[in-house]
């Protein structure tokens, strides 16, 4: 019998701790796990993407404080980000599993309201990482056509609407044919993608400053002590609003979270990729911005105007020249298309989660594992499809397609808010991970709560307080409506979530539960069943 079970253990062999882990949440191993705990703390970081980000959104501190803003706005708004950071990172080492923040939410609230909390978060952390695809594309799109602008005499370039668009929907499906490649290619690439963006951030820290002409040069009292207000509100709301732009930067710290079934030892090294890519993300974004900050010139008026585009283009043509800020301007741009391919890595990872479960139109066509990549190769391209629908918001107005930024991150801190709060605010049987705080628990969630309700507030409001319909913050209306139709979906009569969505559902069969053995013949072939487990747990 022994003899018997040892063969049978050979053919089947054990399931590691991640399978085992993975097993315990209710779900069977479907991905290759390609991901080494460094490839996983590359995935979080380099989906931060320090400077294509800053780029990104630098016109969100320029106008609300200037050099001041840029620097002291980032040294404010990281203790809180890393506060964030620590309440997630317990929860991910806790239950380590793709769908993460819905899953965690489910198992930590209350029976009467559990189901409807899970629902939410699933399709605010959904709408988050579509929109902040979107978003990172967008921007993309925005920076090339600064590099043509870059490359012509006189800097002027000017694009229609429909060009615009053909250059996003361009990047969007050839993010879409990457990220379809196998998880062993995609974790690989994850090494390059991180050495291009230290690099990145290292050029800025040290060559622009060496480079930089004298004349725009600023000095420390310009830098650190005036406060250049653009933007019409007071000085003191100028200044929140400025922190748009660290918070955006060092945002989707559930990236690595939707990578969990595919990364070895899970429970250990998706916190810890948390927490070290939100560290390493903010101390080199400090020293990014205050490199900038001191090589912008005083006429912080004329980069929001500049021909160019972009602030940070413009910043470097200055400082640079046409040639090498060109050259440079390229490597950023590649490095913001990489940012983008992982946004829609982990959102095809999070779409598949929530698949699995049921809770999204076409369930049954999104939970599939392509048989020849072993990747969900479907949710990459409805993620894909559904940010195309979103880049048609730019042919209503610029401050339309611009909300997505301000959507990708309120729709996280919805996401993000949820869990967190439900850990403490009502009995479970939460059962700490590897990665633990201890009594730091709970005031570090907190003042991470409190800190993204206060935020969400603040990123509804425009950019000037003398707005108009086609400048109006549209940031509440696009979330608003999505999360209406959400909210109304769940409780439409008889189709509704309500009536079948019963949060995460367990994909394993009975048998590997061991529901329906007989107990007296497990008792006399104990060894047999043994065996017989693993086999089934192995081979579905």
């Amino acid at each position: 019998m022994a003899m018997r079970a040892s063969a049978i253990s050979d053919l089947h062999p054990q399931p590691s701790a991640d399978e085992t882990t993975l097993a315990e949440l209710g779900y069977k191993q479907e991905f290759h796990r390609e991901f080494t705990p460094l490839e996983a703390a590359g995935l979080a970081f380099s989906f931060v993407g320090v400077v294509p980000s800053t780029a990104s959104v630098l016109f969100y501190a320029i106008p609300n404080g200037g050099p001041f803003a840029m620097v002291w706005g980032w040294a404010i708004a990281c203790p809180f980000i890393v506060c964030i950071g620590l309440a997630m990172a317990e929860l991910a080492s806790a239950a380590p599993t793709s769908g993460g923040l819905y899953y965690w939410t489910y198992s930590l609230a209350s029976p009467r309201c559990r189901n409807f909390l899970s629902w939410i978060v699933g399709y605010s952390n959904t709408i988050q990482i579509i929109t902040g695809f979107a978003s990172v594309n967008w921007a993309c799109t925005i920076q090339i056509t600064a590099a043509i602008g870059m490359a012509s005499s006189d800097q002027t370039y000017v694009t229609t609407k429909q060009q615009l668009y053909g250059i996003y929907a361009a990047l969007v499906l050839s993010n879409a044919v990457l990220v379809s490649f196998g998880t062993k290619v995609l974790a690989r690439l994850q090494r390059l993608y991180t050495l291009m963006n230290v690099c990145l951030c290292f050029i800025i820290i040290i060559a622009l400053p060496i480079a930089t002409p004298p004349d725009y040069r600023n000095s420390a009292n310009f830098v650190l002590a005036e406060f250049t207000n653009l933007s019409g509100w007071p000085s003191g709301f100028a200044f929140i609003l400025s922190l748009m732009a660290p918070l955006y930067t060092i945002g989707g710290f559930d990236a690595s979270v939707h990578m969990s079934e595919e990364a070895s030892n899970a429970a250990t090294a998706i916190p810890w990729a948390i927490v070290s890519s939100i560290v390493i993300s903010a101390f080199l974004g400090l020293g990014v911005n205050v490199s900038l900050a001191f090589c912008m010139g005083t006429d912080v008026g004329s980069l929001l105007s500049s021909p160019v585009g972009q602030p940070m283009a413009q910043i470097l043509y200055n400082s640079l020249g046409q040639r090498k800020a060109l050259a440079l301007w390229c490597l950023i741009i590649s490095t913001e298309y990489m940012v983008a391919s992982n946004c829609l890595l982990v959102g095809s990872r999070q779409t598949f989660a929530f698949a699995r479960d049921g809770a999204l139109p076409f369930a049954r066509y999104l939970y599939r594992i392509n048989r020849y990549t072993k990747t969900p190769v479907n949710t990459v391209w409805f993620d894909a499809t559904c940010g195309l629908a979103i880049g048609l918001l730019s042919f209503v107005s610029t401050e339309a397609i611009n909300a997505v930024f301000t959507i990708a991150v309120t729709a996280s801190y919805v996401a993000y808010i949820t869990p967190i709060a439900t850990r403490f605010a009502f009995k479970n049987n939460f059962k700490p991970g590897p990665f633990h705080l201890g009594k730091l628990s709970f005031p570090v969630a907190a003042i991470a709560v409190v800190w993204m309700v206060f935020m969400i507030i603040v990123f509804f409001f425009p950019a000037s307080p003398q707005t108009t319909t086609q400048e109006m913050n549209y940031t509440v209306v696009v979330l608003g409506g999505v999360m209406f139709l959400a909210i109304s979906w769940y409780y439409c009569p008889v189709y509704g979530g309500v009536h079948w969505f019963t949060g995460p559902i367990s994909n394993f069969t009975p048998a590997i539960r061991g529901e329906n053995r007989d107990e007296d013949s497990m008792s006399e072939k104990k060894e047999q069943d043994d065996a017989d487990l693993f086999v089934s747990a192995v081979d579905v």
